[in-house]
């Protein structure tokens, strides 16, 4: 009897960063072992655009539609990633917490591996802690963190 393989729907949430691409390109590894699809997410941070409003002449509206417009350019390039190992791949751009809006969508989704980049940041309050820190306390699944660069990717 041929074992089922345990990765089926894979996530990889996106910022565009070298890690986060890193992780685009052993999703798609994964995935293509492991005959899973995957859906891509570019999450515009709501704090990030009131920052960059408060910043700048720019309405929130406008700053919105500009990180979503470079979100989509990161989610294009990680679906050709997909496309050239012919892995099912679906976009999603959402707004709000990152980590949040990440698990929710892990959980709509019914994916059972989340494989995300990490970027060292420390936050407002002075905490150690990337969104990748935060999406492994409030997965349902499994989380890998992609922080070096392999070069069999």
């Amino acid at each position: 009897m041929e074992a089922q393989s345990p990765f089926s729907h894979i996530l990889v949430p996106t910022d565009g960063s070298e890690n986060s691409v890193r992780a685009g390109q052993l999703a798609a590894q994964i995935a293509s072992m492991h005959g899973a699809q995957m859906t891509l997410v570019y999450v515009v941070d709501d704090i990030i655009v009131d920052e960059i409003a408060s910043a700048t002449l720019k309405s929130t509206e406008t700053i919105g539609r500009e990180l979503e417009s470079k979100g989509q350019r990161y989610l294009d390039y990680l679906a050709r990633l997909a496309q050239d190992r012919d892995i099912p791949c679906e976009q999603v751009i959402r707004r709000g917490i990152p980590h949040s809006e990440i698990a929710n969508l892990a959980r709509e989704r019914m994916v059972d591996l989340i494989v995300i980049g990490r970027v060292g940041r420390r936050g407002p309050r002075g905490l150690l802690g990337s969104v990748a820190e935060r999406v492994i306390e409030y997965a349902h699944c499994p989380v890998l963190v992609v922080s070096q660069n392999p070069a069999r990717y």
